[in-house]
């Protein structure tokens, strides 16, 4: 099960509660510690029936699925495959999920049958798993705790400074596009922030993640942590994969890669211009994805999926920021002031995202390995100062999708070690500048 999860948060979740309704070893079949092949396994591969495979251990995840912390989509986008790269990437306490999973495990993979599936290299795999051991034994894997207070200190600083500067030269023009920039720019940085602590990237303990998380994207920015997991955990599994990773799902506004603009036209999907897509993008990307998409789809989730702590901590946030611009603004003025800050917060949070992805291969699943399917749906943008603080460290996107559970602040570490793999086996590694990340998103 695919997801950014360990002991503690397993607890709370009360995974042992769950996993004692189902019945161990028990299949479809009837059949019990099972022998299967790699066809065995692919034939379960629906909503209603779901096989993975870990360390050649096979799992009927159908019932648990729904129960999920991570989301059940995240486990349907692996059913009737291996998982067990992204079971490493995003699993702190591998061993300790294991023993809850020993309910849901119906057998094992016959030994005549491969380790891998499909069209995953087996050599590429065991190279990145040696890496991945490797940079464990460096302390890549090692929190500077510092570089996180820090970070959390100059988004609280550009927040008090916003409200007092408003406070003490008034609400004129200037001044409150001084404020509006100051705290789109807080806002920004605060989801860089809780990107880090949703990937359990921060804390040792996951339980301190989360709580920390729920905090800085609930009532610092005013969004959902449960929706949040269950959108980017999808897109790290299943990188520009239609169909599976949601960030490319496109409503029909706009056609990507090279596949659906053909399939598009055979089917004479017309539901916009698309010819000119790239030159409305402008008027609906970066403008309304934040202020308008986004929030209105955090709403619905935490009402439909009665997510009703993150909408405590969602709450929160319109209290704290009402409370203090309401009575320099009125209603209709700090409403408006917020409009404007989630308006230029959303365009930086567009191109920054989009740059790494929106220029690669999109297309329908390939089932490839772990490495191979990361490089081919994720690039590099220069590092420097600026590019790492105004990006998140989000400019070293390779580094950050195969290894998700890595501090940021030691992907510059990694990186040559993973070009250098990548170089060995042929696979494309490539780094931008950050002006022709931002071109090829429109190019």
């Amino acid at each position: 099960c695919p997801v950014n999860v360990d002991a503690e948060h397993l607890q709370v979740v009360g995974l042992h509660q769950l996993l004692g309704n189902v019945e161990e070893g028990k299949t479809d079949s009837g059949k019990a510690g099972g022998v299967y092949t790699w066809e065995d396994v692919q034939s379960h591969c629906t909503k209603t029936d779901q096989w993975v495979v870990i360390n050649r251990k096979v799992y009927n995840v159908t019932q648990w699925a729904k129960r999920h912390p991570g989301g059940f989509r995240v486990l349907y986008h692996y059913a009737g495959e291996d998982a067990t790269e992204p079971f490493s990437a995003f699993h702190p306490d591998q061993k300790f999920v294991q023993k809850y999973m020993k309910a849901l495990q119906i057998g094992e993979l016959a030994a005549t049958e491969p380790s891998q599936d499909r069209n995953k290299n087996a050599a590429v795999m065991k190279d990145f798993q040696d890496l991945y051991v490797k940079a464990e034994s460096q302390g890549m894997f090692r929190t500077r705790p510092l570089f996180f207070i820090l970070h959390l200190g100059h988004i609280i600083l550009l927040e008090v400074l916003a409200l007092l500067m408003v406070r003490y030269f008034g609400t004129n023009w200037i001044v409150t596009l001084l404020c509006a920039v100051m705290l789109a720019t807080a806002q920004s940085q605060a989801g860089w922030l809780q990107h880090d602590f949703g990937h359990l990237s921060v804390f040792k303990k996951s339980y301190w993640n989360h709580v920390v998380h729920k905090f800085v994207i609930g009532h610092i920015k005013g969004a959902s942590a449960n929706w949040w997991n269950h959108r980017h955990f999808q897109h790290h599994a299943k990188p520009n994969v239609v169909l599976k990773d949601p960030d490319i799902n496109m409503l029909n506004l706009f056609v990507l890669g090279d596949s659906q603009p053909v399939e598009y036209g055979i089917k004479k999907i017309k539901n916009m211009p698309y010819n000119h897509q790239h030159k409305y993008f402008f008027l609906v990307g970066p403008p309304l994805l934040i202020p308008i998409f986004f929030h209105l789809q955090i709403i619905q989730t935490m009402i439909s999926r009665r997510y009703w702590v993150d909408l405590v901590w969602f709450m929160s946030f319109y209290i704290r920021y009402f409370y203090c611009y309401v009575p320099l603004y009125g209603v209709i003025g700090a409403t408006a002031l917020l409009f404007f800050v989630r308006f230029m917060e959303s365009h930086w949070f567009v191109w920054v995202t989009q740059m790494n992805h929106i220029p690669m291969e999109i297309d329908y699943e390939k089932h490839q390995d772990w490495l191979t399917m990361q490089l081919q749906s994720t690039c590099n943008v220069e590092q420097s100062f600026f590019n790492d603080w105004f990006s998140g460290h989000l400019n070293f996107q390779i580094e950050h999708h195969l290894f998700p559970r890595m501090p940021r602040h030691n992907y510059y570490l990694v990186a040559p070690h993973v070009e250098a793999l990548c170089k060995k086996h042929g696979i494309p590694y490539q780094t931008k500048t950050l002006w022709q990340a931002f071109s090829d998103i429109v190019t």
